[in-house]
């Protein structure tokens, strides 16, 4: 277990220091603005500072990321995959001390902190097989003698806001994808994780600076909503994608839509798990605390409710409560231990809220929460996993809580009734169906069904591969990313017309002689 004696070990490994430039494009690294101060909620303890950018620094950046994009974009994308092959090597070379990292500044647990940089991996490997393979389409033209094609260009310059609770993979979805597409990327972290998103910048730069590629193909701008409002106003980033709460998402969807750019929207969810009479109650037990207490409930996929038949509810309902008797909450960095911190005390006190609300509104709690305290939980960020018999109608259920909360609720009748709701909030990002019979699944995975953009059979509602787009409807935001055809929203579409003949025939029949 790495403790804070030896943490310095880890930060030593990815060129992080006691006080960090946070603005960066590439191997040129600067910043005028306020420190950034980043405390790990595993121990309090302070892990290092990092710079934040001045409007004049963020200026900087975009002068280098827009030439960047003059020579990047011309490059053959096969050898821009080549590029991010190396990325994807740095990173397995680092995983160990990247995820030590990811864990430490976060606080998720080591396995998902080393799971987080194995998504970053997995989506380099994607990202280089994509760089054969953006396609456009061949049509035939009503004219004799031309021929109709569709072809995909770069955009430009890439605007990315990630969020804490997966501080590297985000980003790399994302950058990995645009790169391969022939764009620049300008990244503003959290500023809950700066330290990560330096880790990040230090190991690309690295690999561009060994393929002699210009400043400004991968740009780090810290700081805090300031830096993103320069972002999604500035009409030199044609696409902003922002991870976050709904709330954020609305601003960043307004200030761009008003200049007529584009944006990648993943915002909140509410995600439920649909426990039919046909469910296996094994597997809807892992699934259901995993999706849970995975991340400490800090998770956009995390499960905030459990809808199950009143026919199950009570033999689901024992055996969930059993199960979270066996969770070990401590620090993550311990491979022994299940649940780490949140993410801050702002983070602990909307947990508490939460808890305080829902029986204000007439719930009962199974499984009490509180913060504990002592040795080992000396940050004031541990809480405990809490369990509570609640109502779908309810206020608090109907709002995102970003903590180890699961909502328990019955239905009765046929699955449609648990499909309304599952589907009656705001949020559609991930949901699942835990059944053996047949047609219950395809129910739920019909036009009629979830409403999310996750739909998930017999697996919980978090752990999404990179190989499917990822994002969901409503006022999670309905942008994607990663897998698929993902890539294409990175990219310009452009129809081509060619005329091969000696004549110019007009469309409609229409003369026009000369």
């Amino acid at each position: 277990m790495k403790t804070t004696d030896n943490i310095k070990e880890t930060l030593h490994k990815l060129g992080l220091k006691e006080l960090n430039h946070g603005v960066s494009t590439g191997s040129e690294n600067f910043g005028g603005g306020e420190e950034i101060t980043s405390y790990s909620p595993v121990d309090g303890q302070l892990i290092g500072k990092v710079t934040s950018a001045t409007k004049e620094d963020y200026e900087r950046v975009m002068e280098s990321a827009t030439s960047a994009f003059k020579t990047f974009r011309t490059m053959p994308a096969p050898q821009r995959g080549e590029i991010v092959r190396q990325f994807g090597e740095k990173l397995r070379e680092l995983k160990q001390p990247l995820g030590e990292l990811v864990s430490y500044e976060m606080g998720k647990s080591l396995q998902e902190g080393l799971g987080e940089v194995q998504e970053m991996i997995d989506i380099c490997d994607f990202a280089v097989g994509l760089s054969r393979q953006l396609h456009g389409l061949t049509m035939h033209s009503e004219r004799p003698g031309h021929r109709m094609y569709e072809q995909y260009h770069p955009l430009g310059v890439v605007g990315i806001i990630s969020a804490f609770n997966f501080p590297v993979a985000v980003w790399a979805w994302n950058t990995a994808l645009a790169w391969i597409c022939g764009d620049v990327c300008v990244w503003k972290p959290s500023e809950k994780a700066p330290l990560c998103g330096v880790a990040c910048q230090n190991i690309i730069a690295e690999v561009l600076k060994e393929n002699n590629l210009p400043e400004g193909i991968s740009c780090l701008v810290n700081g805090d909503y300031k830096v993103g409002e320069y972002m999604t106003a500035d009409k030199r980033v044609p696409l902003v994608s922002a991870t976050g709460s709904t709330r954020m998402g609305k601003i960043v969807a307004q200030a761009v839509a008003g200049r007529l750019g584009k944006s990648l929207l993943e915002l909140g969810g509410n995600n439920a798990i649909i426990v039919t009479p046909d469910a296996d109650v094994k597997m809807t037990v892992i699934g259901a605390v995993f999706g849970a207490v995975g991340t400490a409930g800090q998770r956009c996929t995390s499960t905030r409710r459990l809808i199950i038949h009143d026919s199950m509810y009570d033999k689901v309902k024992d055996a969930i409560v059993d199960a979270y008797k066996q969770l070990r909450i401590g620090n993550p960095l311990d491979e022994n231990n299940h649940v780490g911190p949140l993410i801050d005390k702002d983070a602990v006190k909307m947990y508490q809220d939460a808890l305080t609300k829902v029986v204000e509104e007439g719930g009962n709690i199974l499984v009490e929460g509180g913060v504990l305290e002592g040795e080992g939980y000396e940050s004031g960020c541990y809480v405990k996993p809490a369990i509570a018999e609640a109502e779908n109608h309810f206020e608090i259920v109907q709002h995102e809580t970003f903590a180890p909360i699961l909502y328990l609720m019955k239905y009765s009748g046929d699955v449609e009734n648990a499909i309304e709701l599952q589907n009656g909030v705001a949020q559609g990002l991930s949901s699942a169906i835990m059944t053996n019979n047949l047609r219950e699944a395809e129910r739920f995975l019909s036009a009629a069904g979830s409403d999310c953009g996750i739909a998930n059979v017999n697996i919980g509602t978090s752990g999404a591969e990179i190989g499917g787009a990822f994002g969901g409807e409503k006022e999670t935001g309905g942008g994607r990313e990663s897998g698929s055809d993902a890539w294409k929203i990175y990219m310009r579409r452009q129809t081509n017309t060619i005329n091969y003949t000696t004549e110019l025939p007009l469309a409609q029949g229409i003369k026009f002689d000369l």
